[in-house]
């Protein structure tokens, strides 16, 4: 409209004496709500998500009678839930999510009972939940996670029959849930993870809540055995059981019948593992669990497969180079002996693997060159021989490689060290590497290339010779340099003047010599420290 310019006060704009919206989402808006918001009286809606307002929302608001929606969403804002918003009693929606509020939640809250919507987590809220929630018979969505709530959930939570959306993560509830929240036939969002809640989920769960879609329950103290009944929840994407005490068999003939189950999550628990194929499977989490069967027939829909420290033992199947969408491969900790396969360079997507902690033997096979998408690979605390394949090079994108504790020989392929990407971890202590240490990428976080020089009084291992780098220098973002137990020798470089970020820097058990530069003492980010068994001379820096 021709009035609505900068001419005059938007209050004398035509048509705003009655604003119904005020949608000022993510203007990047600072300071406190003003007290005139009260003057808004025709406002039917208020959106303020995604600002940066630090005061307490002013009483005024409790004047907006016709206010139906309320949207303070991550802003910042803190004290507590404003009791004056009771008078707004046509309120159908409040969402204040991710944000500084503290205390208990409100009983004057009980008189807003045309609410389908509450969500007030991530917050600090203390306090018990309140009974009263009970009487929002229309309710459909509840979050309560991330607070401070204590005590027992209340029974009357079961009565709002039309809640779709329940969520009480991460507080500090005791007690068993209520069998009445079990029997609400409409939730299809149900996540109670990280609390002090214990019992055994209902053996029916998948009968009395046939339209789940996501059911948490991880990290708390449930017993008992996995429902077979959840195969009856068909619409059912991610199940996560994670550290419980859940004990038995896992029902994978049941669960194998969820077509649309893409996660589950049953680690540190104590089950027993059976294989699950369904369609559109894309992550397994069964970590820390009992007696597994065999893995070589899952999904190829599989992006995510962690299994480790459970009782898998003998071989890794070669049948695992077909699951050729994996993005994550776990499993450090097992009894996986016999050589690598080769068919892991098959895995073109691969960004984790994580392989640690196993009986591995043989040679690192070259094909791991071929997977140029993984960020971080594990393969320490196994028994491989042989040399570094110089076809780890290949992969561009790594930023983390751990090959310490195993039986390697040889030297450090440049290839390796030269790789741009690798900026936080290049492990390749306790093996018998020889040679001189090739200098490493510019943005090293930690570089440890300690070998360890006696396994045994019998038993010297070789040691990486020669002096230390001077390009070593140019890892400025270097925080761990542990070279230990080596022969370096020669003077410590001048340009590690440059590492003002290091935290720890081992070079004991070498042949350095000459004095120990000025430098060192002004590493004011350095914890530990180590020169000893050196030939160094002079006084120590202050």
């Amino acid at each position: 409209m021709s009035s609505w310019n900068e001419s005059m006060h938007f209050c004398s704009w035509i048509g705003t004496r009655r604003v119904v919206t005020l949608n000022l989402q993510a203007q990047k808006l600072a300071g406190s709500v003003p007290p005139s918001i009260g003057n808004l009286t025709y406002l039917t809606g208020i959106n303020l998500i995604n600002n940066n307002f630090y005061s307490a929302v002013p009483q005024e608001m409790g004047s907006l009678l016709r206010l139906q929606y309320l949207n303070m969403s991550q802003i910042s804002f803190g004290g507590t839930i404003l009791t004056n918003i009771s008078r707004c009693t046509q309120l159908t929606m409040i969402d204040v999510f991710s944000n500084k509020l503290i205390r208990p939640i409100p009983d004057q809250l009980s008189l807003l009972l045309k609410l389908t919507v509450l969500l007030i987590g991530r917050n600090n809220l203390t306090g018990t939940i309140p009974r009263w929630i009970g009487n929002f018979s229309s309710l459909f969505a509840l979050s309560l996670g991330e607070n401070n709530l204590h005590g027992s959930i209340p029974n009357e939570l079961g009565r709002p029959t039309a809640l779709q959306r329940f969520i009480l993560t991460s507080n500090n509830p005791s007690g068993m849930i209520p069998s009445s929240i079990y029997n609400i036939s409409s939730i299809y969002y149900f996540t109670v993870t990280q609390n002090q809640l214990h019992g055994e989920p209902p053996q029916n769960i998948g009968i009395t809540l046939p339209n789940l879609e996501v059911f948490a329950g991880g990290v708390k103290k449930f017993t008992g055995t996995v429902p077979a009944s959840l195969s009856n929840a068909s619409r059912l994407r991610i199940l996560d059981f994670a550290q419980n005490g859940l004990t038995g068999k896992l029902p994978a003939e049941n669960l194998g019948r969820l077509k649309w189950l893409i996660r589950v999550n049953f680690d540190m628990n104590r089950l027993g593992i059976s294989v699950l194929r369904c369609w559109v499977l894309a992550a397994i989490t069964l970590e820390e669990n009992y007696q597994p069967a065999s893995i070589a027939n899952l999904s190829t829909q599989l992006k995510i497969l962690t299994l480790g420290e459970n009782l898998i033992h003998g071989s890794l199947p070669t049948g695992i180079g077909n699951l050729v969408n994996l993005t994550l491969l776990g499993m450090e900790g097992y009894h996986i002996s016999n050589s690598f396969p080769d068919a892991i360079g098959k895995l073109h997507k691969l960004e984790g693997l994580d392989l640690n902690l196993n009986r591995f033997s043989g040679p690192i096979p070259s094909s791991l060159g071929n997977l140029t998408s993984v960020t971080r690979l594990f393969m320490d605390a196994n028994r491989f021989q042989g040399c570094i394949p110089p076809s780890l090079g290949n992969c561009q994108n790594l930023l983390i490689l751990n090959l310490s504790s195993n039986n390697l020989n040889g030297t450090i392929p440049r290839e390796v060290v030269a790789i741009k990407s690798l900026s936080i971890s290049l492990t390749v202590s306790n093996n018998s590497l020889t040679g001189s240490l090739p200098s490493p990428t510019r943005k090293l976080v930690f570089y440890d290339a300690q070998i360890t020089a006696c396994i045994s009084s019998r038993h010297i291992r070789k040691q990486v010779i020669g002096e230390i780098p001077e390009t070593l220098g140019s890892c400025i973002s270097l925080q761990r340099l542990l070279l230990e137990g080596n022969e370096f020798s020669g003077h410590i470089p001048q340009s590690m003047e440059k590492l003002r970020g290091l935290e720890e820097l081992d070079i004991s058990r070498n042949n350095l010599s000459g004095q120990v530069p000025k430098f060192v003492g002004k590493f004011r980010a350095l914890k530990y420290l180590n020169l000893s068994q050196n030939d160094f001379e002079g006084k120590l820096p202050n």
